[in-house]
């Protein structure tokens, strides 16, 4: 039996009992992150995270092919520290924390068998599953009623620009026929989420440059929130002239569809623009 083949036997069963015992511990987190996916509309866009993360691998294939697998012993520290992470999670109750330290873990086992080459050229696939966690309901909290105030904001003076009557009181918006609540869901956060993953792995794909990407990055901030502001306004016309009952049904519902691909559009044409800028700046 040749050393190569002994080698890639004792990596097999290292890689075995490691993911395993991975498999054995976060069990019960993968059930509650999936259920989190289908029952938190917020976070939907869960599903596709693992699919992208795997395509970004496939993407590196042939770098990879040209990688010698050498296992470096800090992989097993960063491992042991995911799981540390792990069990303070589960202590404190922080959901974040325990699926946080599974993107750890697989960092950890990728630099403990295969080496710091092989952990450089799949650590943006792996970082990118960070967005396939639901942020902790204190952070969510924070951020999600100023966006209400701004879209019900932006939407009633946009309608008063229009010369439809309107009167704001906090995240309500009153009319002369009804009045629109701009809840939880209608703030915008679920675009915002969905839009900002999509914007990294899109600047990561289409620009080489830091401060390009960067850009690009920071306006999925502005234009979830146009965006959505949009949304409302559209639903505050439709409910001045047709009724509440056409605004808040299917109309609203598939408008958040509608919008939401208009954002990507916009986030498309920024990147175009970017492109198109040949003037290299450090």
């Amino acid at each position: 039996m040749n050393k190569s083949f002994f080698i890639n036997r004792q990596s097999s069963i290292k890689f075995g009992i490691i993911v395993s015992f991975i498999l054995l511990l976060y069990a019960p987190v993968l059930k509650n992150l999936v259920y989190d996916w289908i029952y938190l509309p917020d976070f939907s866009h869960g599903f596709l995270i693992p699919v992208i993360s795997l395509y970004l691998v496939y993407e590196r294939r042939n770098r990879l092919s040209n990688l010698s697998p050498s296992g470096q012993w800090a992989g097993f520290g960063l491992i042991l520290f995911g799981i540390f992470l792990f069990f303070l999670g589960k202590l404190a109750s922080e959901y974040f924390a325990m699926r946080f330290s599974l993107i750890v873990v697989i960092g950890g086992i990728i630099l403990f068998l295969l080496g710091k080459d092989f952990y450089k050229t799949l650590l943006f696939p792996v970082v990118f599953l960070i967005f396939m966690i639901p942020l902790p309901s204190i952070f969510i909290d924070q951020i999600t009623f100023p966006m209400q105030l701004l879209a019900s904001s932006i939407a009633a003076n946009l309608l008063y620009l229009i010369d439809i009557p309107v009167l704001k009181e906090g995240n309500i918006i009153h009319l002369t026929n009804t009045s629109l609540e701009v809840a939880e869901a209608c703030s915008g956060i679920r675009s915002l989420f969905s839009l900002l993953a999509l914007s990294v792995v899109f600047a990561y794909l289409t620009h080489k440059k830091f401060w390009k990407r960067v850009i690009l990055i920071s306006c999925a901030f502005p234009i979830a929130i146009a965006a959505n502001a949009t949304r409302v306004f559209g639903t505050g016309i439709f409910a001045y002239r047709y009724g509440d009952e056409i605004a808040q049904g299917f109309l609203h519902g598939f408008s958040g569809w509608i919008i939401f691909i208009g954002a990507f559009i916009c986030l498309f044409f920024v990147g175009t623009i970017l492109s198109k800028i040949k003037k290299n700046i450090r």
